[in-house]
């Protein structure tokens, strides 16, 4: 990697420093003689720097001119003039792992890699972290900041900051997601972090980091939704199951979506709350006998995932039943005119891309369930991130940092798009199909 690979963020960065002049902007590279040296090297490195994948150049982004902050109602998310906003999103793993860090800072700089998010068409990233990251805010790693020079040396959460404030330059929307309460790969039974609370990361300070996360980012107003906790599961280390609607405190996480959604909104009512189901994150059965109601109306969007091992194999190619499947666990909830009608994110599905290190080829369930979930997306509609952006793993367990992510958007040099094909079928889901008519503008807040 060579200096046309880091120059690009540290010019942009001078450019954009606020309340300096051109003087100063021009003396802070030397004055003419490195004005002059600095055009050379544009022009240098526009000959010799290596191709991105073509598809960069189709324009994005899925939602533009979207008026902040926004809101739910029914089942659609509107702006702050009431118009429909589809989330179409990418995750971007790495800050919740032992790394610390979100993934690709080594390969590419921090610019270049949300330019291939914006140009995707995607309009927003979200973005795990884990507790340990908020309360251990570790130095990060130099070598996983090799692309970022001017990175190296800050803690995790300042790189963090880095990365929400260049989606945000780059107007991308931001979904924070307190994806587990150790820094590790996720998700099993095996290594704990099922609920939302472990001996070490009581409830206390699940919903203290929240609301030290959600302090943080109050100014940024394309920080836009807080999901709560990702894929509550059983938890055989504390011998506890999850319910939904029990009353009981250790285990009921309807009522503590409920206290760590109205802890966040205390501090940012502005934020979207968003609350997945039980099950991985499948089953949203128990919300019409048991809603989630917080203290801020308009707030509220339930999150789903879905993945292959989701279904029994007749779903994967049937439309029909695939989508039965689907409705029966928490589809049923964007079916209008219900007491329970609500928006859904689902914030995790994905498929194969390219073949993982051993060169063995993409399962064919997966590659099915991929086209099967893109027609479906198409008919319904609905919300979704794409897990995930990543071209290469981050540190974990059954993880090697470096190694390919066999499931990313990105190649593993994070400088390219990975399976055109299935860009070009992600693009045919990003915008809204349907939504409430344009109404005159309005407060954001229902």
């Amino acid at each position: 990697m060579g200096w046309c690979d880091h120059w690009p963020a540290e010019f942009e960065r001078v450019l954009s420093r606020r309340g300096a002049s051109m003087y100063e902007r021009l003396v802070g590279w030397s004055g003419i003689s490195g004005l002059l040296a600095m055009a050379a090297a544009v022009l240098l490195c526009a000959v010799t720097a290596p191709r991105v994948d073509a598809d960069e150049n189709t324009p994005g982004s899925a939602a533009p001119g979207t008026a902040l902050p926004l809101r739910a109602e029914g089942r659609w998310i509107l702006d702050a003039l009431n118009r429909r906003v589809k989330i179409a999103s990418v995750n971007w793993y790495g800050a919740e792992s032992r790394d610390f860090v979100v993934g690709g800072l080594d390969r590419q700089p921090l610019a270049r890699i949300v330019r291939l998010i914006r140009k995707s068409g995607m309009n927003s990233v979200r973005l795990p972290w884990s507790n340990e990251l908020v309360e251990s805010n570790p130095v990060i790693d130099a070598r996983l900041l090799a692309a970022n020079p001017l990175l190296a040396g800050k803690r995790g959460l300042e790189v963090f900051d880095a990365v929400v404030d260049e989606l945000g330059r780059q107007k991308l929307m931001v979904i924070l997601d307190n994806h587990r309460s150790r820094g590790d790969w996720c998700c099993d039974e095996e290594h704990g972090d099922g609920l939302w609370h472990t001996a070490r990361y009581p409830e206390s300070a699940w919903l203290a980091d929240w609301r030290t996360m959600a302090a943080r980012y109050r100014d940024r107003p394309h920080v836009i939704g807080a999901e709560l906790r990702n894929e509550i599961r059983p938890d055989p280390g504390l011998g506890l199951r999850p319910t939904w609607g029990s009353g009981d405190r250790r285990t009921d996480w309807r009522a503590a979506a409920e206290r760590g959604g109205n802890a966040v909104l205390a501090v940012d009512p502005d934020m979207l709350i968003i609350v997945g189901g039980l099950d991985y994150q499948a089953d949203l059965s128990g919300v019409p006998q048991h809603p989630v109601r917080l203290d801020v109306p308009g707030r509220l969007v339930y999150a789903a995932h879905d993945y292959p091992w989701f279904h029994p194999a007749g779903d994967l190619g049937d439309d029909a039943a695939f989508a039965a499947t689907l409705r029966k666990r928490w589809a049923f909830l964007l079916e209008e005119g219900k007491p329970y009608t609500s928006p859904v994110y689902v914030s995790e599905w994905g498929g194969c891309q390219r073949p993982s290190d051993d060169r063995t080829p993409c399962d064919r369930a997966s590659t099915v369930f991929f086209d099967t979930f893109v027609r479906w997306a198409r008919s319904s509609d609905v919300e979704w991130a794409y897990w995930p952006l990543n071209g290469t793993q981050s540190t974990g367990y059954s993880r090697r940092h470096g190694a390919i992510e066999n499931w990313g958007i990105l190649n593993p040099a994070w400088n390219g798009y990975a399976n055109r094909r299935s860009l070009r079928q992600l693009r045919t889901i990003l915008k809204p199909a349907a939504g409430p008519s344009s109404g005159p503008a309005g407060s954001a807040r229902a």
